[in-house]
């Protein structure tokens, strides 16, 4: 093998593997499969429970999330009422012996409800679907502008244990920049009530590579979030996408004749912040878990992990949520464009029960795809992969399911060569690198399933 081919010029941002399959990957179901049929057969005594709320007060400019701004009034009843509807069909498909072990609340914006919807959001977890929210780890997502007292007491009542909170910039220019509105000054405020309300772990979103942002307005940001002591920090590169706020605007946009050297100096911007802002956090007591997410030392781990979507056993309620057996991974349709959401919004809403009882979208799962996800899952974690755990799953070697792809990431230096026999690890450049590491272990398939989605 001729590795020097290996080890062509690899732009260090491409794509955030946060779940695979990518939606954009999945197909309409011909056959809409029972839920009964599907989880007949997979262990259930450790499932994970996600609850999607597909509403945001503003939809930023970087964000293609499965989204939409406000709701007239009505609707968020009306999801609720669906989101009943469904918990039931969905209970009914898993069977008496369910039982979950983590839970989490995402969107959108779960905040965007009011106290007394969030009061109903966990009713339907809790007497819906039989989670037990004060005994399981629970994770929310807030932003400051709703993350308002009565929510939070709300929240902390109910067994939350994680908030995750968006704040991506203390610096009211960069977050103008990334079009989110919002001020410091609330910023601050939302933090004080979050500590106030005794939630055990905070976590703050911070992005990096904004329009305008230096390695000083980035240290800024990185010691604004540190003066709260937040148990966990995730550090995000910006991402411009098409159909987004960023992306309309022309923001951060290649010019027509691809302009390269722009590229690669946006990359190298990105980079040097990550690499700041990884520096500042180790230097600060906290420890790497992945590329993005940073830990306090003696931090208790809450479930909020950064491949926590990637487990198996995930039941998934909402428009826009994702479910994984070992053999499928289905969901509803998907959409960035916010017309298209808000249709699929309002055809969520009027759905019978008996709807709610069968997979609509998704892609089954090959034992090749399997593995790839296994290892996607394992590598891009700070501590790596135990390589007797994969031979136990499979009964191969993953140096003999992926010889190219890791001949290759090894050649580019991607590989701990000093991690301890038997494991699996990046090095500190593997793990600034996740983003295109990450795409490389795609199947043919799926890149073909994904460069052919109609994207909307």
């Amino acid at each position: 093998m001729n590795i020097s081919t290996l080890v062509p010029t690899v732009r260090p941002y491409q794509s955030y593997v946060y779940a695979y399959p990518h939606k954009t990957a999945y197909r309409l179901l011909a056959d809409r499969p029972a839920l009964r049929e599907l989880w007949a057969a997979e262990p259930k005594d450790a499932l994970s429970l996600y609850l999607h709320i597909p509403f945001c007060e503003v939809r930023c400019g970087f964000c293609n999330l499965f989204t939409r701004i406000g709701a007239p009034e009505g609707l968020v009843a009306a999801y609720l009422d669906a989101l009943e509807r469904q918990a039931g069909a969905v209970r009914e498909g898993l069977g008496e012996d369910a039982r979950f072990a983590a839970a989490a609340f995402g969107g959108g914006t779960p905040t965007f409800l009011e106290a007394a919807e969030l009061e109903r959001l966990c009713d339907i977890a809790e007497k819906g679907m039989g989670a037990d929210l004060a005994a399981v780890p629970l994770s929310v997502e807030a932003s400051p502008a709703t993350a308002t007292a009565d929510r939070l007491a709300v929240l902390a009542g109910r067994g939350t244990t994680r908030l995750s909170l968006g704040v991506q910039s203390f610096v009211d220019a960069e977050a103008r920049s990334a079009v989110r509105p919002q001020r410091r000054a609330d910023v601050e405020a939302a933090l004080g009530r979050i500590r106030e309300a005794g939630i055990p772990v905070l976590n703050i979103d911070l992005i990096y590579g904004i329009e305008g942002q230096t390695e000083r307005s980035w240290r800024r940001s990185l010691d604004a979030a540190l003066a709260w002591r937040p148990e966990e920090l995730y550090l995000y590169p910006l991402y411009v996408r098409p159909l987004t706020g960023l992306g309309r605007k022309g923001s951060r946009e290649p010019k027509a004749d691809w302009d390269a050297e722009w590229e690669a100096q946006w990359d190298e911007q990105r980079l040097r912040l990550y690499r700041a802002g990884r520096d500042h956090l180790l230097a600060h007591g906290y420890e790497q878990v992945s590329m993005r997410m940073f830990r306090a030392q003696g931090a208790p781990s809450t479930g909020g992990g950064d491949h926590a979507c990637q487990t198996d056993g995930m039941v998934g309620l909402g428009c826009g949520a994702r479910s994984y057996t070992s053999a499928l991974h289905y969901s509803f349709d998907y959409a960035v464009d916010m017309r298209e959401i808000r249709g699929i919004v309002d055809d969520y809403v009027s759905r019978p029960a008996a709807d709610f009882a069968h997979a609509e979208h998704g892609r089954p799962r090959t034992g090749d795809e399997a593995r790839r996800r296994h290892l996607l899952q394992s590598v891009l974690q700070a501590e790596g992969m135990e390589l007797a755990g994969y031979r136990a799953r499979f009964g191969t070697d993953p140096a003999e399911d992926f010889p190219v792809e890791l001949a290759g990431f090894a050649a580019r230096g991607w590989l701990d060569p000093d991690a301890a026999p038997g494991r699996l690890r990046l090095s500190p450049e593997g793990l600034a690198y996740s983003d295109a590491l990450g795409p490389e272990l795609f199947s043919p398939a799926v890149r073909a399933a994904m460069a052919t989605y109609d994207l909307k």
